[in-house]
């Protein structure tokens, strides 16, 4: 699992690893790009390894990428989830572990992804677009923000006089059911 921050996600998809829902899936290391994430806290207290790799003290992004590929490797790795991770991964990154990054994000993709499309302002977008519905999308990572292949997604109504906080309460809501639910059935699916 790579994080950036309070890791919410994170702590749903270890709560159904607790109560036996994984399937095969299984976290086995958690890591951060910031030192002051909040879900590294969450991992160890559920005795998940949790490391950082923090991009301003390794000086570069070649630096940085090097040693989240070094620690995906080192791990024995088999898929990667994103669960607020807020960093592009390396062309090398996803050469390695191609179809096999996991990405959730704030909105029924295509709409409302790609660079700057993360948190409040997907909320913020769908709202002012006047859209009647949003929603939640587990989907494979490939070289392009928010653009591969789309494994499940949950439709969550805009309701007269949502804002971004109260629309994001929701669909943050179904994220922590819809994205163990998919790790699960993709987990499966691997041979």
């Amino acid at each position: 699992m790579l994080i950036s921050g309070g890791g919410s996600n994170l702590e749903a998809i270890l709560r159904a690893q607790a109560a036996g829902e994984l399937g095969r899936g299984q976290v086995g290391l958690v890591i951060s790009n910031k030192p002051e994430a909040a879900g590294l806290e969450r991992a160890r207290r559920y005795n998940v390894p949790a490391r950082v790799v923090d991009r301003k003290a390794l000086g570069s992004e070649n630096a940085f990428q090097a040693a989240l590929l070094s620690a995906l490797t080192d791990s024995k790795t088999d898929v990667v989830c994103l669960a607020g991770f807020l960093r592009k991964l390396a062309p090398v990154i996803i050469q390695k572990f191609r179809g096999r990054i996991l990405n959730i994000h704030p909105a029924l993709l295509p709409k409302y992804g790609g660079a700057g499309m993360y948190g409040h302002f997907v909320h913020e977008a769908v709202i002012a677009a006047g859209d009647a519905e949003s929603g939640c999308t587990v989907h494979v990572v490939d070289e392009e923000f928010d653009r591969g292949p789309v494994l499940a997604q949950v439709r969550v109504p805009v309701l007269p006089g949502d804002n971004a906080e109260t629309l994001a309460a929701r669909v943050l809501e179904q994220e922590h059911r819809l994205y163990p639910q998919a790790i699960t059935r993709f987990c499966e699916g691997l041979s």
